[in-house]
């Protein structure tokens, strides 16, 4: 029998056992962006503000299911709460900046920020069957997080990332319009898979993720469209022209 470990110990092993997974994830992700890689320090920033996500979002979670029972309009505001949360994050730390400068740059970095809030949220959900001693339990857990809750966040931000790449060489309205559309698709998305995964038997939970994997394919295949996208004529002699002077 595995001894119980104290409250930090515990702490510390939930973190690597939910940092560890999405870190390969952010590195096979990355690697869609490995002709001109955005820097470091971009990625850990976006990283680690995606983790404080978490400590934003938490306290309003709470205060809907004061007034909400556990149903999908609860769900739906929860998934509303941390899309729009991670989107804001994105676009507060790097999107509003010069740093995002090609389209692939907005599913890159709002995948980042939804993987590192996905590392912090699944340390969260170990941390309590650790500390009671139940570490098979939490590997479990851990590693259905891994093929399933944390995709659901890659997908629903890749959603909103991508209808911002498609938008990139588009006149700004249409730009507000890609976005609000992306973030309700988003917010959709992932409120209809957290249903899912929450009302699903642990027989059907596979089966959903199965769906998860899917959408994730055609995230790949919008990456590949998305970095093959070329600037119009009239950006160049606009755009670049500014950025010369």
């Amino acid at each position: 029998m595995l001894p119980i470990l104290s409250g930090t110990e515990s702490a510390i092993v939930a973190f690597l056992l939910s940092l560890i997974p999405t870190l390969i994830w952010l590195t096979f992700w990355l690697f869609e962006d490995s002709k001109r890689p955005e820097p470091r320090k971009l990625i850990f920033l976006a990283f680690t503000s995606g983790m404080v996500g978490v400590l934003i979002v938490l306290p309003f979670q709470q205060v809907a299911a004061m007034y909400f029972d556990m149903s999908f309009p609860l769900i739906l505001i929860w998934a509303g709460i941390e899309e729009v949360t991670k989107f804001l994050i994105a676009y507060v730390m790097i999107l509003r900046k010069r740093d995002a400068d090609e389209p692939i740059d907005f599913p890159m970095y709002l995948i980042t920020v939804s993987l590192g809030f996905a590392a912090l949220e699944n340390t969260l959900f170990i941390f309590t069957p650790l500390a009671n001693g139940q570490f098979f339990e939490s590997l479990v857990s851990g590693n259905l997080r891994f093929i399933g809750a944390t995709l659901v966040h890659v997908l629903s931000s890749s959603v909103i990332g991508g209808a911002l790449a498609f938008a990139y060489y588009r006149e700004r309205i249409q730009k507000i319009w890609y976005g609000i559309i992306g973030v309700i698709l988003a917010i959709l998305l992932h409120a209809f898979f957290n249903f899912l995964i929450i009302t699903s038997g642990s027989g059907a939970t596979l089966t959903v993720f199965l769906g998860v994997w899917f959408g994730i394919i055609f995230v790949l295949l919008a990456l590949e469209r998305i970095k093959s996208l070329t600037r119009p004529l009239w950006w160049e002699k606009i755009f670049m022209r500014r950025r010369k002077k």
